[in-house]
């Protein structure tokens, strides 16, 4: 049953928006690394991008797709439910980086309407750098259809919790993380740098950028598991679950469930003390 009289547009769907063209210089790379306290040298030195980085030139494409198909009324009620980077090549300085991107597909739901936006963004010779897939949740609203494709699963298996995790590893965001963040991701949301518009939302005060968090959890799995080369990272998906305060501790474990001719993944989740923070993370790696 849909909420009201509003429905998503149909004719959005698979509507390729405008390109966005980004420039990647080694500084915004090298401030992008110390913005999440990235430790990895080829990060901190700008020489490879950390690899959640990929979501800035695509930044601005990110919201396009939703305004083809979701009223503008219901603008408000949207919220970033999951993301899956799937990794051609690393971004390095010197790329020209084209995005664009458009909704694949929405399905209604008793408590809202989770919609899937498929982004891709190519080199300057048009070969694709990476693809990511995001899913948002429109809160409250139920568009009473299920139309187009999802994004693809990556649930984590609740029996792996009963096996000892292959990495764990503690993390602190900083209390002025979020503020750093903005600057070197360009996100300007009010929820991560103004109080009052944090608690006018619901939220007990300024949250950290999800994308903030998933950056500290993709670096500490590739310090952790001893990566040497990032380019070896070809997925990384998670579900945000809870937002993270400016100040807390977040521990992430990995499960390793999968292994073949040098490839392997991990299973991993993130949590603020018993409360999960990111769930259903999957990070894959190359031979």
């Amino acid at each position: 049953m849909t909420s009201a009289t509003l429905q998503f547009e149909e004719a959005g769907l698979d509507k390729w928006t405008e390109e966005v063209v980004f420039e990647v210089t080694r500084e915004r790379l090298m401030q992008y690394a110390a913005a999440t306290n990235d430790p990895v040298q080829v990060h901190r030195d700008g020489d490879v991008a950390s690899p959640v980085f990929a979501i800035v030139p695509v930044f601005h494409a990110l919201l396009a797709p939703a305004l083809e198909v979701v009223p503008v009324s219901l603008f408000g009620k949207i919220l970033h439910g999951e993301q899956d980077f799937r990794f051609h090549r690393p971004i390095v300085p010197g790329d020209v980086l084209t995005a664009r991107g458009k909704m694949t597909g929405w399905e209604g739901l008793e408590n809202g309407t989770r919609a899937c936006v498929l982004l891709e963004c190519r080199d300057a010779a048009g070969e694709l750098v990476n693809e990511q897939f995001v899913t948002f949740f429109v809160r409250g609203f139920d568009d009473g259809r299920k139309l187009g494709e999802l994004s693809p699963a990556h649930k984590l298996d609740p029996s792996l919790r009963e096996s000892a995790p292959a990495l764990e590893f503690t993390q602190r965001i900083d209390e002025d993380q979020t503020f750093r963040y903005s600057e070197a991701s360009g996100d300007p949301m009010p929820i991560h740098l103004d109080e009052d518009a944090a608690e006018a939302a619901g939220l007990p005060g300024i949250i950290a950028h999800g994308f903030c968090v998933l950056a500290f959890t993709s670096w500490g799995i590739l310090e952790g598991l001893g990566v040497e080369d990032p380019a070896r990272l070809k997925r990384l998906a998670a579900r945000f679950a809870r937002p993270v305060l400016p100040g807390q501790e977040i521990e992430t474990r990995a499960w390793a469930i999968g292994s073949e001719s040098g490839s392997s993944s991990f299973a991993f989740e993130t949590a603020v003390g018993d409360t999960l923070v990111i769930r259903d993370g999957l990070a894959e790696f190359s031979a």
